[in-house]
């Protein structure tokens, strides 16, 4: 059984930083791309970064410059640096993750809220 468990959210004033982590555990071959998305309330879900598993990463316009995604493959673990946090930030943050088991699937995390004041 294949799980990924997030931890790192809560609350923070504007402008400042919070580290999301999402550690895969289970039965795991390999990780391919893992990555970030959210969603905030009444909205639709979308990609906030990802990142392949030669390190190669891809942002969303409005995250460029603040987010950073990294990840240590030994741990199976992403993580996701967010400085000069907005209000527009806030929103339940998911990890995703293509897991080589048998099979290749894509596995989400259960969510972390992510709730920026201004």
């Amino acid at each position: 059984q294949v799980q990924l468990v997030e931890s790192g959210g809560g609350l923070v004033q504007a402008g400042g930083s919070l580290r999301l982590s999402c550690a895969a555990s289970g039965v795991i071959q390999s990780i391919n791309s893992m990555g970030w998305h959210r969603q905030a309330p009444g909205g639709e879900r979308e990609l906030v970064a990802t990142i392949t598993s030669g390190g190669s990463t891809n942002y969303a316009d409005s995250v460029k410059g603040r987010f950073t995604i990294s990840r240590d493959n030994v741990k199976n673990t992403v993580y996701l640096q967010m400085n000069s946090l907005k209000p527009e930030d806030t929103a339940v943050y998911y990890c995703n993750a293509q897991i080589v088991t048998f099979v290749t699937r894509s596995f989400w995390g259960q969510g972390t809220q992510v709730t920026v004041s201004s």
